[in-house]
């Protein structure tokens, strides 16, 4: 390893963002190198065991950061190929048109972004294409305009999700197909086609995929780029720092440790960070040398605000019917995304879950002591349920921010209520509907088990903010091509560019963006 050779790019992390570029950089034939954390995520039947993968958490990295009182807890983060897209539940959305905006919202300002949604339109197109997104454009009235149609028809509905979005349309609302990515053929009635990938389970959201039927960043993205003879991985090799060269204008060298403690160097012309919001932050806030003595690209003493994570609520109402649903995570609604008759501020949006079961629901009791009925026992309980995701935007803050200890490790300081007023909103709209949507009014019961056992701080699925982009150095760590406006040769492409995270999944404006980085990084590598 001492011989390594030199890399027209290396990438680390094989994320959304990571995963996405090299994929876009593989057949341009320039010499590219993945270095990732983690390694293969085993094919095994605990992928798809709520108890191993919720309640056990046997996926998750066995670490723990610190928050503002110094109070360890567990985050929501997985260190493998394909980063935490092995995990999420592959909601593909866009940004709408006016979160690229100035939105004021009742807690505060979210912020304009240097770019508009123009800007990064034919890259969501290319991304929904790549990542196999199945959905509809134009069933929701408030999306932005669109060059082309998706190329998968939408997951369709299984009967009581059907009836659910017929109930919300006859109360005047416009629900439409979530756009999900998964490889799936279907027959009449959505059945999967004997040749299609995905068997349309009850597994989706939170599970890795061992039939490789959903769309992460490993099976859509590395894989085939690890065809091409110009690109390779090593894995089990945590970067620990970034070093510069004498002038402090390049990186010099990535410096990986390997499992064993030993350290590793390599070298490229161009150095992509893309480690998730709080891990990149913290690799360059730990890169600090002479030349950068708060971090690199963090002249401007950005790099580890503005930390943001949504928020949000998992909520299981109880239909009067029971619920048949295996493949729940088909419908969304935002008609509220932007404001209601009776409230001038964003609310946020409103999305199914994938479907509980008896282990998720036995998991959860001692949360739900008193709130059911003797007649109403968690086996009958799980037949009934529906599982609904509201989210919310929470707005970039100074003091949200990445931070290391003195011993390298991550303190992370949130405000956990944050523009929270939205939300609570949000959930009253859906409190009311309830009965109109035959569902049990005065069961509406937190599903914590999607939020990290209820600690906001440890829910850092949707984790964004923390080296964002600008056009001004003062006030932005990277330039409107991802690049620290500090380094000529290094680039940040996961979600820690985000000026503001809007309301929606941030993987889609991820991937995305990574796209348009990397023809940025083709003209630029010639």
């Amino acid at each position: 390893m001492g011989d390594a050779p030199h890399y027209d790019v290396i990438i680390i992390g094989t994320g959304a963002g990571g995963g996405t570029l090299a994929h876009r950089l593989a057949p341009s034939g320039k010499r590219v190198l993945l270095v990732e954390r983690g390694g293969f995520l085993p094919r095994e039947r605990d992928n798809w065991d709520s108890t191993a993968v919720f309640v056990k958490g046997k996926y998750r990295a066995p670490e723990f950061w610190l928050d503002r009182h110094g109070t360890e807890f567990p985050p929501e983060v997985n260190y493998y190929v394909g980063g935490n897209t092995k995990f999420y539940g592959a909601a593909l959305f866009r940004l709408r048109p006016q979160d690229f905006g100035e939105l004021r919202h009742h807690g505060g300002v979210s912020p304009a972004w240097p770019i508009g949604y123009e800007d990064l339109e034919p890259y969501y197109t290319q991304a929904e294409h790549l990542y196999l997104v199945h959905g509809r454009h134009g069933e929701d009235p408030g999306e932005g305009p669109v060059s082309a149609q998706y190329a998968h028809p939408p997951v369709e509905h299984e009967p009581r999700i059907q009836r659910l979005s017929d109930d919300l349309e006859k109360r005047g609302l416009h629900p439409f197909h979530l756009p999900i990515g998964v490889d799936l053929s279907q027959e009449e009635g959505g059945r999967p086609a004997h040749s299609s990938v995905c068997i349309r389970c009850d597994r989706v959201d939170g599970f890795p995929c061992p039939v490789r039927g959903k769309s992460d960043a490993q099976v859509i993205c590395v894989d085939p780029a690890l065809e091409h003879p110009n690109v390779e991985m090593v894995t089990h090799t945590r970067v620990v720092r970034l070093e510069t060269d004498e002038r402090g204008r390049r990186v010099s060298a990535v410096v990986g440790r390997l499992p064993d403690g030993s350290e590793v160097r390599f070298t490229a012309d161009v150095v992509v960070v893309s480690c998730g919001a709080v891990n990149s932050a913290a690799l360059l806030l730990a890169s600090a040398n002479e030349h950068h003595p708060r971090g690199l690209a963090n002249g401007s003493d950005v790099v580890g605000r503005f930390y943001m994570r949504h928020n949000n609520l998992a909520l299981m109402a109880v239909s009067k019917e029971p619920n048949d649903t295996r493949f729940q995570k088909t419908l969304a609604l935002h008609d509220w995304y932007l404001g209601a008759d009776d409230w001038d501020f964003p609310l946020g949006g409103i999305q199914m879950l994938g479907k509980s079961d008896a282990e998720q629901i036995h998991a959860e009791a001692p949360r739900w002591a008193g709130a059911l009925t003797p007649d109403m026992p968690f086996e009958v309980l799980a037949h009934h349920a529906v599982d609904f995701w509201l989210c919310g935007e929470d707005l970039p803050s100074a003091d949200n921010r990445v931070s290391l200890e003195d011993d390298g490790r991550i303190r992370l300081v949130l405000d956990e209520k944050n523009n929270v007023e939205g939300l609570r909103r949000l959930r009253h709209k859906l409190q009311g509907m309830l009965g109109h949507l035959g569902m049990h009014e005065h069961h509406l019961l937190p599903h914590s088990i999607y939020l990290h056992k209820g600690m906001p701080i440890g829910a850092t699925a949707h984790q964004a903010g923390t080296v964002r982009f600008g056009t001004d150095p003062a006030t932005s760590a990277l330039d409107l091509d991802c690049k620290a406006h500090d380094l000529d040769n290094l680039y940040v492409v996961d979600t820690s560019f985000f000026p503001s995270i809007g309301a929606v999944n941030p993987s889609l404006t991820a991937m995305a963006n990574a796209l348009r980085v990397g023809d940025h990084l083709l003209a630029r590598l010639g």
